[in-house]
């Protein structure tokens, strides 16, 4: 017998899968990115810093899961991506070991009013199933339970078209869950006509009051002036029965202004159309302020504002219908489900529990399923996006996270961190772009762009372990342990702005006194009631100038001079300088080169394959015709001017020849915001999140009020930039304003003259003030989780 041979003792050698470990990218340039190399470590929670507009999205969104992304839709066939959205490849020369890759962006939820937190997510969706098999009395399919289904029925002959053609008879029905009333919205609205137009004039006096309709627009004022069924030169005030009724509401009718066919619509159902089947908050400003001007909002009659048919309220399970179980709070909703015992939808039930359980885990349990998704701030937009990956069987995915802990009170982003760890620690590639050091605390790596923001920015400053970043000298290791210090003094109030009873959402009658000419924040848990106090609560008169979360909506045709009309006061300057009209200097106008239409490029579709954008020939990416170029101020032309950094343009326009005092005006507040590298002429959709609320800001800066009032301010601000807006409240402050500003941020809290914390907790646990006081009183009594946390931050 022979005898056994002896085991090789050795390690194998490593297997070739696993030298995969790292995300290699090099040579990036998108944006501002200045050809940037690194590896970024699988399997590892990397977290991405630096200021805002450094380039930190340009690297992971645009480039690492936009390839990712591009190169999945690139498995289909060719039919399948033309239903897609196409995308190009981002310019970079190797992106090598991506896996798939599942964004989870602060992009705020469809701003349609029949979105919900619970259509926008599969809960609603298992909520329809469930009680089309178990409600009681049994009304029909699912779609009898939704409110976005309307009820349909139709008969007669229908043409079938297979071998000869024959014609049959079909019936067809639809049992929808709309309330008839309101549509699905929950709320019916009443116009005030005497917005719309001025009935002492006649149509062609120019009646109409609505933003946008000029007395030579074919498509809005001509139309009724020259449809033949109104008399254009008799006041409106002296219309027949008949004409009031074609002129209000008429049913669309074809008609011919000047051999051109048109559509004739009443005015009442054409502004519904137009102005309100948008959400407010997707509206332009000036088009918002008309229809709040214009439109008074109510609860529909009908449904009560469940947006349901009477037929889905009337179908129950253990005496709760669907409308009420979507008006529960999703903590409370998830117990009733729990209570569900029925063996023949068990499988539904498991689903439904896990989805609401994760809402709760998440830290969304105070919101209800009927709320609207247009509504909910971006860190809660983020978090419902969460919900469908927590507890996934899914590894090796990566998850790319934008900004997380944005909206969050500091007791929840420790949560956030948690769920954070927790998908790195199934085996998958966590990318956070993130400015809260707490978060950032936690990286197993970090990567810091830099050293500045747009052209001074782009490049890769550090890129190590967090102790490394402490050490490493960049901005952001330098403010990395910064820490605002309690205020010695604070300032005397010169007044107090009265709320009694507020009762808006979660709010339980609330009474307080906010001081005003200091600086207030009002504090609190996400979800315990800051924005009903503030939005809700203080009524919005000529003196508060009131900015909230609302992201700012632009086309690639939008830029800082266009957004913050600093583009006006430059073109008459261009005119008056040149004795010409002020509409050339504009490249949407009548000064757009006619080969781009004033774009600067000429895209091309190519079907399921991304379109190509080349450099207009023309204009050279210019923008303007020739002849216009040919116009200057101060030396410049309009192109170069719109080609300037703020801090440029404001020396530019500040004196000499081109010295122009409203523009001025215009770029200081950009610069006080810490907005001086933009370029004024750059693409709105090319700004980070951190760039365009400032951009907001100072615009609403503009605004005459003694009263300011600012919903997270410090949203999307680099450590460093945060002082910079401390500074800014400060002098509004001593410039005799009141600021009142809804924020998480402990710097700002610290900076604060006096603090009112609501709480405790979030939904029916939140809504009362459970403190008041200066920033000192609120750290030695740390009576609530803001004060503990407050404490804990000023080292106290």
């Amino acid at each position: 017998m022979s005898k056994a041979e002896k085991p090789d003792s050795r390690s194998p050698a490593p297997h070739a899968a696993d030298s995969h470990d790292l995300i290699r990218v090099h040579g990036a340039r998108e944006n501002n990115l200045k050809d940037v190399s690194i590896e970024i470590p699988k399997r590892r929670l990397t977290v991405f810093t630096g200021v805002s507009g450094s380039g930190k999205s340009s690297l992971v969104f645009n480039t690492i899961a936009a390839e990712s992304q591009r190169l999945i839709n690139e498995t289909y066939s060719a039919f399948v991506q033309g239903f897609m959205p196409s995308m190009a490849r981002p310019e970079v020369d190797v992106l090598d070991g991506l896996t798939t890759a599942i964004t989870v962006d602060q992009q705020r939820m469809g701003g349609d009013p029949r979105s919900t937190v619970g259509t926008a997510t599969d809960a609603h969706a298992m909520l329809r199933i469930l009680f089309s098999r178990l409600g009681k009395p049994h009304i029909g399919p699912p779609s009898a339970y939704s409110f976005n289904t309307a009820s349909v029925r139709a008969r007669g002959a229908i043409t079938v078209e297979r071998g000869a053609k024959k014609t049959v008879k079909a019936t067809f029905n639809r049992t929808g869950g709309m309330c008839t009333r309101c549509e699905g919205r929950g709320t019916v609205s009443d116009i005030d006509l005497t917005q719309l137009y001025d009935d002492s004039k006649s149509l062609a006096e120019g009646a109409f009051t609505i933003p946008g309709w000029k007395s030579d627009s074919f498509w809005t004022v001509r139309v009724y002036a020259e449809s033949g069924l109104l008399d254009p030169h008799k006041p409106i005030r002296k219309f027949t029965k008949k004409e009031m009724e074609d002129f209000l509401y008429r049913e669309p009718t074809k008609v011919k202004v000047e051999g051109v066919n048109l559509t004739y619509e009443g005015l009442i159902p054409k502004i519904q159309k137009s102005f309100l089947s948008k959400d407010k908050a997707a509206l332009q400003p000036h088009i918002r302020a008309f229809v709040e001007r214009a439109v008074t909002f109510a609860t529909c009659p009908e449904c009560d504002g469940t947006r349901l048919s009477e037929g889905a309220r009337s179908s129950k399970i253990e005496r709760i219908s669907i409308a009420d179980a979507c008006a529960m709070e999703i903590r409370d909703l998830a117990a009733w489900v729990r209570g569900l015992a029925e063996p023949s939808v068990a499988p539904l039930l498991t689903a439904l529990r896990h989805t609401l359980d994760s809402f709760v885990e998440i830290g969304l349990g105070y919101l209800s399923l009927d709320r609207a998704s247009g509504t909910l701030s971006g860190g809660e937009a983020q978090r419902v996006k969460m919900v469908r990956h927590l507890g996934s069987s899914l590894t090796d995915v990566t998850y790319v996270f934008d900004e997380p802990t944005t909206g969050l009170h500091p007791h929840d982003i420790r949560r956030m961190n948690e769920l954070l760890v927790r998908l790195r620690d199934k085996g998958n590639t966590v990318l956070v772009v993130e400015h809260k050091p707490e978060t950032i605390a936690i990286a197993d790596h970090v990567v810091d762009l830099g050293p500045g923001a747009g052209t001074e920015g782009g490049t890769v400053c550090f890129e190590g372990t967090v102790e490394g970043l402490r050490t490493g000298g960049t901005v952001t290791g330098r403010h990395f342990d910064d820490r605002a210090s309690l205020k010695e003094t604070v300032r005397t109030p010169t007044g107090r702005l009265e709320i009694r009873g507020a009762t808006a959402n979660n709010l339980r009658d609330v009474d307080v006194d906010i001081p005003l000419g200091v600086l207030a924040v009002i504090t609190g848990v996400a979800g315990s009631g800051k924005s009903s106090l503030v939005h809700g609560s203080i009524p919005a008169d000529e003196g508060v100038v009131s900015v909230d979360q609302s992201p700012i909506r632009g086309s690639r045709r939008s830029n800082p001079a266009t957004y913050t009309g600093l583009l006006d006061p430059i073109r008459k300057a261009f005119a008056k300088a040149n004795e010409v009209k002020p509409g050339l200097f504009s490249a949407n106008s009548e000064g757009a080169c006619p080969t781009c239409n004033g774009a600067g490029v000429i895209y091309t579709d190519l079907a399921m394959m991304a379109g190509m954008a080349t450099t207009c020939e023309d204009c050279e990416g210019k923008r303007f015709q020739p002849a216009v170029l040919d116009y200057r101020l101060g030396g410049r032309d309009i192109s170069e001017v719109l080609a300037m950094p703020v801090t440029e343009a404001e020396e530019f326009f500040g004196a000499g020849e081109a010295r122009t005092p409203a523009a001025h005006r215009v770029l200081q507040r950009l610069t006080d915001v810490g907005l001086g590298y933009l370029t004024i002429g750059q693409p709105l959709t090319t700004l980070s999140g951190g760039e365009r609320q400032r951009l907001k800001l100072a615009t609403h800066m503009a605004e005459k009020g003694g009263v300011y009032l600012l919903d997270e301010p410090t949203a999307g601000l680099h450590l460093a930039d945060v002082e910079q807006l401390l500074g800014l409240l400060d002098r509004l402050v001593d410039a005799g304003k009141s600021v009142i500003v809804v924020e998480h941020h402990q710097a700002v809290m610290a900076h604060a003259d006096w603090i009112i914390d609501l709480g405790p907790g979030a939904g029916h646990d939140g809504g009362t003030i459970v403190f008041e006081g200066t920033p000192a009183d609120l750290v030695a009594a740390r009576s609530t989780l803001t004060g503990e946390h407050l404490a804990e931050y000023v080292g106290a």
